[in-house]
């Protein structure tokens, strides 16, 4: 049974659900505040707490509004701030959960204060990163008290359990794969085959990863004011779903074995010999030099960047971190975020710092994108004998560090609209789904199920597809 708070909060669902509108209420306001800073919209409003001496601003100029509005967000999440403070000062919070919330509330004045001086004195490089440390700072301790909350209300003795000596890869001999019997037919013997490579290349990946690229060369071209020629799109991303294909065919190749014992993968090409492993590391290495040579068309650091990226992913974490680490999720984001920089380096031959900035996001993404699948296959990592997350440390940590990467892709999100030219777009969808993401890790919080797990991975996937999609509008508008 749940805990009485104090009245309208009666219980820690409600006041869970009041921390967490808080905490992406300051998200909001750091991002629009981020994004008016850039786009210059700020000087729209010299004057505080009323824009020109006017209190309701004229809906033709839209520069006015989204300055306007920001200061209307900012009085509505002030009292938001206030009621959580409130809520857990009376109510029966655990007391570092109230210090975390109390410290924000009062951070909170210090944040309008800064805003006004900027909006009054104008804004200088300094005042802007104070300004934006401070709203990461309320936005932290509201995130931490929220991942304290859920963890004291939800976790279970069994969420902290551990897999006992998990199997170490490439021993045993059970396996849940069976040889594959190829049709007798010409035509579905080929059909059959020709799926086979394409599923080593993992397909799945490749819409996603090209639209890093794609967001990073719209960002590149952007910033520096350079000409994207049609070109050179085409072939940044003909060598993307080629080196990515590559990447694919090696981590299939490797893995075999490992394959065969989870389900998981279990159906696998090489787990079930439909292709021989000489045919898959022939193919493999065909598309490397595919490729590599795509690449070079574009220039020389793409083409090194590309190398790079195969050989991380194929080496560095197929053999190195995935079998041997518990951090394997997190350095492996590096792969993920490769990407980004080859679509930067793309546009002038140079990697921006936008294009940086934009990786790192891509990097704090995947362990909060990858972890709902760990929890998903927890069983499964263990019968491959993968050191995942819940499978090392259980999944109530495994879930509290959802959360934290969460809070940390959103942190990273706000720092690219500080960099970058970017309008009010790509704030409205960083913050609108961002809170669909946090609520459904909430949710698996709550709820503790695969189908809540899956929910939250799909919902990192829109995330993220979302915000790429929104910069490169925002950037194409620009």
């Amino acid at each position: 049974m749940s805990r009485r708070f104090p009245s309208p909060v009666r219980t820690h669902d409600r006041f869970t659900g009041l921390l967490a509108a808080a905490a992406m209420g300051v998200y909001l306001l750091i991002i629009v505040g981020a994004t008016t800073a850039v786009t210059g919209a700020a000087d729209a409003c010299p004057t505080w707490p009323a824009c020109n001496g006017q209190w309701l601003v004229p809906l033709s100029e839209p520069d006015l509004v989204v300055a306007w509005g920001h200061r209307v967000v900012a009085l509505v999440v002030g009292f938001l701030a206030v009621a959580t403070a409130l809520a857990a000062w009376l109510g029966d919070v655990d007391r570092r959960v109230t210090t975390a919330v109390v410290l924000s509330a009062l951070l909170y004045p210090l944040q309008v204060g800064l805003g006004a001086l900027a909006a009054t004195a104008g804004t200088t490089a300094l005042l802007s990163s104070v300004h934006l440390l401070v709203g990461v700072a309320i936005f932290t301790g509201l995130v931490v008290a929220l991942a304290w909350t859920l963890e004291a209300e939800t976790a279970t003795d069994h969420d902290w359990e551990t897999v006992p000596e998990p199997t170490v890869v490439g021993s045993g001999t059970e396996t849940t794969a069976e040889p594959c019997e190829l049709p007798s037919g010409g035509f579905q013997r080929a059909k059959l085959v020709a799926n086979a490579y394409f599923r080593m290349m993992k397909p799945r990946l490749m819409w996603l990863l090209c639209l890093v690229a794609g967001a990073a060369m719209a960002l590149g071209a952007a910033t520096t004011g350079t000409d994207l020629a049609v070109e050179t799109i085409v072939l940044t991303l003909l060598g993307g779903v080629l080196s990515i294909g590559a990447s694919g065919t090696f981590n299939h190749v490797l893995e075999r074995d490992v394959d065969r014992r989870m389900q998981r993968t279990s159906d696998r090409p090489l787990a079930v010999d439909v292709i021989s492993v000489r045919n898959a590391l022939a193919f493999g290495f065909f598309l490397v030099t595919a490729s590599l040579v795509v690449f070079a068309q574009v220039n020389l650091l793409v083409a090194a960047l590309g190398l790079v990226a195969i050989a991380f992913y194929s080496i560095v974490y197929t053999l190195l971190l995935k079998p041997n680490t518990v951090q394997n999720t997190v350095i492996g984001g590096a792969a993920g975020a490769l990407p980004a920089l080859i679509g930067s380096a793309a546009v002038d031959g140079r990697i921006g710092l936008p294009g940086i900035v934009l990786a790192t996001v891509i990097f704090l993404w995947t362990p909060a994108h990858f972890y709902n699948l760990a929890l998903a296959y927890k069983e499964d990592y263990a019968r491959g004998g993968f050191p995942m997350m819940p499978v090392v440390h259980g999944e109530a940590v495994t879930r509290k560090h959802i959360l934290w990467y969460l809070a940390a892709t959103l942190v990273g999100a706000s720092a690219l609209s500080a960099v970058a030219d970017l309008g009010l777009l790509y704030a409205l969808v960083s913050a609108g789904l961002g809170t669909v993401f946090l609520w459904m890790v909430v949710r698996l919080h709550r709820e503790q199920t695969t189908d809540a797990a899956f929910r939250a991975f799909h919902a990192s996937n829109a995330y993220l597809g979302a915000l790429l999609a929104a910069v490169v509008v925002d950037s194409l508008v620009v």
